[in-house]
């Protein structure tokens, strides 16, 4: 384990040094270029962790019961989350919340969501959907949305056409043992246009490809202002083309960072293992049809899944397209180890995959800093944990400076993945919605005029997250400054909080240190 290794070299592993010693050999090392010490890193964080999780998981049994939310795993009662009669009542005959969508943000931050009304809340949550559009003008997004993410399809599509397709004349030359390779005696020019997608241009095939395709402006993360360097989030390589043309009044900008082949090879790993924590809670995905499960598969090119129930299959295979079509979408963030553990409990709540991946763009629109290898968004995030902790806590911090953790970088995890980690799949929900609600408040305008309407003592924040992950360190205050003096301890200790966390106790901590500490931070 992570927590188990000496202190420098913790801190060597967190800090992306590129002498780091070689990854867990369950993790794949899927590029030798000089940026490899980010997949390693996420390889130790993400993926070492996956079988701590599991067997934390296994040894708590969940109850298949879920009609109702009664949170077993909470000490106090807790608030009724949105009910489907309460989410029918919000809406007037144009099909708008009612009020701006402040009552409805008010009983999600203080209670969730009904699991059978997520996958239509979430849209809201996310910013699929305006919180004052009309029915009409959902209907109208919802058309323009499915047509933009089966063109992004399309297009992946039709890089495996053309991968398999120059696989095979490479195999012809290669028996043929000619210089110019031919098919029915005519030279194949891969730079024509009848052997290239429309926003899509593989110079090479392999691993060596590199790929233009189309960020919209809009993907990139305006909220934070440390992401405004003109650098861009990069994960294998941080070069990038200078030119950029348009299509359809949108401007593609080619970028030669990771190739796209690589992306697709991470996902499908990624993919293949990703847990089945989530088949309890999603009935009609786990009984999927087994021929519909490897039709998927097929149609997405995964392959080595034959070890896997059909309903992992399906839920790999949804994975693959959703992640692919991001990568295409947001090409300067691409694929990173990490971000398939935040799609895969959207899609299992989201059964459409077109609303599941912008629901996906909306979420990463505020995580996608956490992907970055030039670490600005993480450092930031980690900065203002140490400063919740210092404002709440100086005794503990005065500890965590005596054994050089001030930089709160034992968080790191749970920072770059959301905890979803150190919670079960209903408690990851539950903490996402409040989250989400908060950012929706902020995106909405909901200000402080709109505290006073919602009655909450804390308002909405951007960092809600985060006041939550120092309130799980203070939470174990105690064992840490008695029991721990080392890096190494406090590791250990984040690591085995999987499956222990009471996720309201938890927020109710967080909401008490926004309103103590949230115009000081």
């Amino acid at each position: 384990m992570l927590a188990s290794r000496p202190k420098q070299h913790v801190l060597r592993v967190l800090r992306r040094s590129h002498t780091s010693s070689s990854p867990d050999s369950s993790s794949p090392t899927p590029s030798s270029s000089p940026s490899s010490s980010w997949i390693h890193l996420r390889s130790v964080l993400l993926v070492v962790a996956s079988s701590s999780s599991s067997s934390s998981s296994s040894s708590s049994p969940i109850s298949t019961n879920r009609g109702h939310l009664q949170s077993p795993w909470s000490r106090k009662r807790r608030k009724h989350a949105v009910q489907p009669k309460q989410w029918r009542s919000l809406f007037d005959e144009d099909g708008r919340l009612c009020d701006g969508g402040v009552k409805f943000l008010k009983k999600v931050r203080s209670g969730g969501v009904h699991p059978s009304l997520r996958a239509e809340v979430w849209t809201f949550l996310l910013g699929v959907y305006d919180l004052k559009s009309s029915k009409e003008e959902r209907d109208a997004v919802k058309t323009k949305n499915r047509k933009e993410y089966e063109k992004l399809r399309k297009q992946c599509q039709e890089t495996y056409k053309l991968r398999e397709k120059t696989t095979e004349i490479n195999k012809i030359c290669e028996s043929d043992s000619k210089d110019d390779c031919t098919d029915g005696g005519e030279v194949i020019d891969q730079s024509s246009p009848e052997n290239q997608t429309d926003s899509v241009k593989l110079d090479e095939v392999g691993d060596g490809n590199e790929i233009a395709c189309k960020s919209e402006s809009e993907s990139s993360d305006s909220d934070s202002s440390e992401e405004c360097d003109g650098t861009g989030p990069e994960k294998t390589t941080q070069e990038s083309d200078t030119t950029s043309s348009n299509t359809e009044g949108k401007t593609i900008n080619p970028h030669k960072s990771e190739s796209f082949a690589t992306w697709q090879r991470i996902i499908r790993l990624d993919a293949i293992r990703a847990n089945d924590e989530w088949i309890v809670y999603t009935p009609s995905q786990a009984a999927v049809d087994s021929a519909k499960a490897h039709e998927l598969a097929e149609s997405v090119c995964l392959k080595d899944y034959t070890h896997l129930e059909a309903c992992r299959i399906f839920h790999a295979a949804r994975l693959v397209s959703i992640l692919e079509a991001y990568a295409l979408y947001d090409s300067e963030i691409g694929y990173c180890q990490g971000m398939s553990d935040l799609l895969s409990p959207i899609i299992s709540v989201v059964e459409d995959d077109s609303e599941a991946f912008w629901c996906f763009v909306g979420f990463m629109k505020k995580a996608r800093h956490n992907f970055r290898l030039d670490e600005v968004g993480i450092r930031r995030q980690l900065n203002i944990v140490s400063k919740i902790i210092k404002g709440k806590d100086s005794h503990l911090y005065r500890h965590l400076e005596e054994m050089q953790a001030e930089d709160c970088f034992f968080v790191y995890r749970m920072v770059v993945v959301l905890f979803r980690r150190e919670l079960n799949f209903e408690q990851t929900l539950c903490l996402w919605e409040v989250m989400w609600a908060d950012q929706t408040a902020i995106r909405a305008g909901i200000t402080k005029s709109g505290w006073g309407k919602m009655r909450l003592r804390a308002p909405p924040t951007d960092d809600l997250l985060l006041y939550a992950i120092a309130a799980c360190v203070l939470q174990r205050r105690k064992q840490i400054i008695e029991k721990y003096s080392s890096m190494d301890e406090i590791l250990r200790e984040c690591n085995s909080m999987a499956g222990h966390l009471d996720v309201w106790k938890l927020l109710d901590d967080a909401h008490d240190l926004v309103v103590t500490l949230h115009d000081k931070i």
